[in-house]
């Protein structure tokens, strides 16, 4: 009987042991990413990101490629309709490539660094690790981080769930989150390979618009003033007391431009709307832009002081206001996307 309960409580202390010795603890995982971080070359990944923003969600796909220390280039193409961008960096700048206008806009920006990104490895790696605060949950087969968010906007989108899979600790998926915790934007990873090789071009601007407009060809046989019938996108976004006001539609030298006015006791703002000018230029046109490069997930545009200027599906919005917050400035300018089309 006594060899009974000895051999049994050996089995049990078996199973203790293994128990502790297979559980990671939060401070494993995050030493184990930092030290991932620091060994990583590169990497490929693929992924489907969703914005439920306004009446409908908006899918696109996204390749992304990091080579380090500093090449980026992430390709962003909208499931349902024939546009993409893609955002470039590399040791001559950032640039924003959208090869059916056979444009580039060239911006002084720190990006990646200075936001959050929920489909760079690297930012997602720096969100867990900068937030000392961040709750983490370990399942069967993933790591789950739920972190605060460095987005521009981070009060609209403070809060974000990460999910990584065990073992090799490649993303899964992410959700950030609005201050009810409802998703907002949703990426799913379906690939990713890390410490990727890569060609010695493989970050080259030209050849990067070239292989783009492969897919996407520049516009050349659609006129400017034939493509002012675009559909006009309100703001969807909720600002206490303010409501559309005009809507106004000039005639310019390239088609039209639509002019809506908001206001409210205490806010009031201006968008901008007309057909993207496409450049019929042999090569690629490259735009210098001045302002701060803004992260919309489905464009991006550049914030001064009192407006965000974007491009989305071959047209082009200025957003202007005096008395607007810059956090307001990039949910106003983000609701558009997903307004509703008149």
């Amino acid at each position: 009987m006594r060899k009974g309960i000895w051999i049994f409580g050996l089995l049990l202390m078996s199973i203790v042991v293994l128990s502790a010795c297979g559980a990671k603890s939060q401070e494993d995982v995050t030493a184990s990413l930092d030290k991932k971080m620091g060994e990583l070359k590169g990497y490929k990944a693929e992924a489907k990101m969703t914005l439920t923003v306004g009446d409908e969600p908006q899918t696109y796909n996204i390749e992304v490629w990091h080579e380090k220390p500093g090449n980026y280039r992430v390709h962003l193409k909208n499931a349902n309709k024939d546009q993409s961008q893609m955002i470039l960096r590399n040791k001559s700048g950032v640039f924003v490539l959208t090869p059916a206008l056979n444009k580039s806009y060239r911006f002084q920006s720190e990006w990646p660094e200075n936001s959050s990104q929920a489909y760079l490895f690297g930012s997602l790696v720096k969100d867990i690790l900068e937030d000392k605060e961040a709750s983490f949950k370990a399942g069967k087969d993933q790591f789950v981080f739920n972190t605060k968010t460095r987005y521009q906007n981070s009060k609209m989108l403070p809060s974000q769930v990460i999910t990584l899979k065990k073992g090799t600790l490649e993303p899964v998926s992410v959700k950030v989150l609005d201050h009810n915790e409802n998703p907002v934007v949703t990426v799913e990873f379906s690939k990713f390979e890390f410490n990727a090789k890569f060609d010695s071009n493989a970050f080259d601007t030209k050849k990067n618009m070239t292989s783009a407009q492969l897919e996407i060809p520049v516009l050349k046989n659609v006129s400017n003033s034939d493509s002012d019938d675009f559909a006009v996108k309100y703001s969807m976004a909720e600002i206490p007391g303010v409501e559309l006001l005009d809507e106004t539609e000039v005639t310019t030298e390239n088609g039209k431009r639509v002019i809506l006015t908001y206001a409210g006791e205490d806010k009031s703002f201006t968008i901008f709307q007309e057909a993207s000018e496409i450049s019929l230029t042999s090569s690629m046109e490259v735009i210098p832009v001045s302002g701060e490069m803004v992260d919309f997930g489905f464009s991006i545009g550049a914030m001064t002081e009192g407006s965000i200027s974007w491009t989305d599906q071959g047209v082009d919005y200025l957003l202007v206001s005096s008395d607007l917050t810059p956090d307001e400035m990039v949910m106003v300018a983000k609701s558009v996307q997903g307004g509703t089309v008149k």
